[in-house]
């Protein structure tokens, strides 16, 4: 079911950004992003960009010691949330990094605001061409590392953010 729910430029852009990795000097791969979350406007009509949800490259080991745990602290506790993390891990052959696309929908937001989330995911969905992984998570207990390896590629996954899983 849509939603009619609109996408708004700048989450299309960050997504691009996030997805293409271009060649960049070390002060641009400081900026790029690790992890942005997505929220709903005011008015409910358009996905946009939550101000101050984002971590950067840069902030990795500087400012953050672990960008996953603070990722999971960032979702709100009652309240739905899209998002998009920068997912570094390791199989027994090399070191990856792909894009996991998070629906954040925890045990006590509200019906309304799941059933809004629900329904306007597949417009980011459309928007966000080429995402391999998607994760809905309903509690923090859907957001430890081994869940996300399983999301991954199961077994082959042998570390998750430099972390053994």
């Amino acid at each position: 079911m849509a939603s009619g729910v609109q996408v708004a430029d700048e989450v299309c852009r960050i997504f691009y950004d996030m997805k293409v990795r271009k060649c960049s000097t070390p002060e641009e791969i400081k900026k790029r992003k690790k992890a942005v979350i997505f929220c709903l406007s005011a008015d409910k009509k358009c996905i946009i960009v939550e101000k101050g949800k984002e971590i950067l490259v840069g902030d990795v080991v500087v400012t953050i010691t672990d960008p996953f745990k603070h990722f999971v602290g960032m979702l709100p506790e009652k309240d739905c949330r899209y998002a998009l993390y920068d997912a570094s891990f390791e199989t027994k052959e090399s070191r990856k990094e792909e894009l996991i696309f998070f629906l954040w929908a925890p045990e006590l937001a509200p019906l309304k605001s799941k059933m809004i989330y629900a329904s306007s995911k597949d417009a980011i969905e459309k928007k966000f061409q080429g995402i391999k992984h998607e994760c809905q998570a309903n509690g923090p207990e859907d957001l430890n590392r081994a869940c996300i390896a399983e999301k991954l590629g199961g077994s082959l996954i042998i570390a998750f953010e430099g972390c053994p899983v």
